[in-house]
């Protein structure tokens, strides 16, 4: 699916309005979310960092995915660089298809990493494991003489 986010700051009523649009036909966007901040918790947000600005935006109604998010934060911040003085917008789109080749290209290149196998006597190997416990007493002692009693008396 195709997305585009509508960006728009203005000045005049103070908000930064950001609408959200899918392709849910062929090439025809519909409106899904359209969210109003004040443009007095834009700018603190702005001079906290990215990551500040990114929980801001998102809302209940409009939480986009990790990728889109930094985008849109990307594009509030040169927007609120830009000098024009009045109403200013811009349009970001996002396609989940180029998102999920990205992804896919990511598993195929994880896939073809050779893991070292450990053979598990290798893991088993116990060795160092005797010297470890060498030194640990023990509260019962069982002799090595008496094999223990495993019949029920009657």
């Amino acid at each position: 699916m195709k997305h585009k986010y509508l960006i728009q700051k203005n000045l005049e009523n103070n908000q930064l309005y950001i609408k959200e649009f899918a392709e849910l036909d062929k090439e025809v966007f519909s409106l899904l979310c359209q969210e109003a901040y004040p443009l007095a918790s834009i700018a603190p947000a702005i001079a906290k960092g990215k990551e500040a600005l990114i929980a801001t935006l998102r809302t209940k109604n409009m939480y986009p995915i990790a990728t889109y998010a930094e985008k849109i934060a990307e594009t509030v911040i040169n927007l609120f660089e830009s000098e024009n003085d009045d109403t200013d917008a811009r349009e970001i789109f996002f396609d989940d298809i180029e998102l999920l080749k990205k992804s896919h290209k990511t598993i195929a290149a994880l896939k073809d990493i050779d893991d070292e196998s450990v053979e598990i006597d290798d893991l088993l190997d116990t060795d160092d494991a005797d010297s470890d416990f060498d030194d640990i007493t023990y509260p019962i002692k069982i002799a090595d003489d008496d094999p223990p009693d495993t019949e029920d008396e009657d």
